[in-house]
């Protein structure tokens, strides 16, 4: 953890963002960061922005939460857009300890082509920011070595890989949390198909990060963003919309991974029913009274 982090810190931009996000914040937050870091729970750590990739590290752990709430047992992550695989054994050493502090565990599948990226079809792909051959996976079978159990590589052109994936998951674990980092628009629709099952196939709340929303060029009619406005379109019942006031429930706001979480709201699911069975009424009181 430690080399990646001062690997971070050698990248001038990403650097400049580090140090903007967290020097810019509260003096007593930093300070009580530091106590959090020695001495608090992974949960608060998360919370505290503590952890690598704490876009992942949220999206995880309110997956889990959600998760607790209906009272699931296991959830199935997926990471689109595996390349070197960093991310997906981010995604395993949270997961982990996530359950361990929760309970919940973990399905979590990698999707990639294994060739990286394909030639883009047109400026819906961003051309001016990709090319063919981008991102392949370095070294395959160092990287299925490193993965745990509960860890799998589906290599493939998605087209043909998520429908047939799709069909497998359960009702017993449910998709809580995609990663989408395939960059183009073309290839983003396709994976955002794997949110288009039956929908007990998923939590009423699914978090997703979008990778490639922050590249100056990115607006809604390109990229990932238009694939998302054209699911939004097309699935009545399913919608895909940022995660609502995140930044105002974060302790530190200025980061700037809060601008990628958005949420698919699956609104034909039986939680969202009005024949659900709830808890008592509840009753507010008056203070003035």
């Amino acid at each position: 953890m430690l080399k990646y982090f001062i690997n971070k810190l050698g990248d001038e931009r990403k650097r400049k963002r580090i140090l903007y996000e967290r020097l810019t914040e509260p003096l007593h937050l930093n300070l009580l960061s530091v106590f959090v870091a020695l001495f608090g729970s992974f949960e608060q750590k998360i919370e505290f922005d503590l952890v690598i990739r704490q876009q992942y590290a949220f999206c995880l752990l309110q997956a889990a939460k959600f998760a607790q709430a209906l009272q699931i047992q296991s959830i199935t992550v997926i990471e689109f857009g595996v390349a070197a695989g960093a991310g997906l054994l981010n995604i395993c050493q949270i997961s982990k300890k996530i359950t361990q502090e929760t309970g919940v565990q973990f399905q979590i599948f990698g999707f990639d082509s294994g060739q990286g990226l394909p030639a883009p079809r047109d400026y819906r792909d961003m051309p001016e920011a990709f090319k063919e051959g981008d991102y392949p996976i370095v070294d395959k079978e160092k990287l299925l070595q490193a993965l745990p159990n509960n860890a799998k590589l589906i290599i493939g052109d998605i087209a043909q890989t998520v429908p047939e994936f799709v069909k497998s998951v359960s009702s017993e674990s449910p998709i809580g949390f995609i990663a989408v980092d395939v960059d183009y628009y073309w290839s983003a629709k396709e994976c955002l198909k794997v949110l288009q099952g039956e929908a007990e196939k998923y939590l009423p709340v699914t978090l997703i990060h979008l990778d490639d929303i922050g590249i100056p060029s990115s607006n809604p009619w390109v990229g990932e963003l238009l694939a998302v406005n054209e699911f939004n379109t097309e699935n009545h019942y399913r919608k895909i919309h940022p995660y609502t006031f995140l930044r105002n429930k974060r302790i530190f706001q200025r980061t700037s991974w809060i601008d990628y979480v958005f949420v698919m709201h699956t609104l034909d699911h039986k939680w969202r029913s009005v024949d659900t069975e709830k808890t008592k009424a509840r009753v507010l009181s008056n203070p003035y009274l």
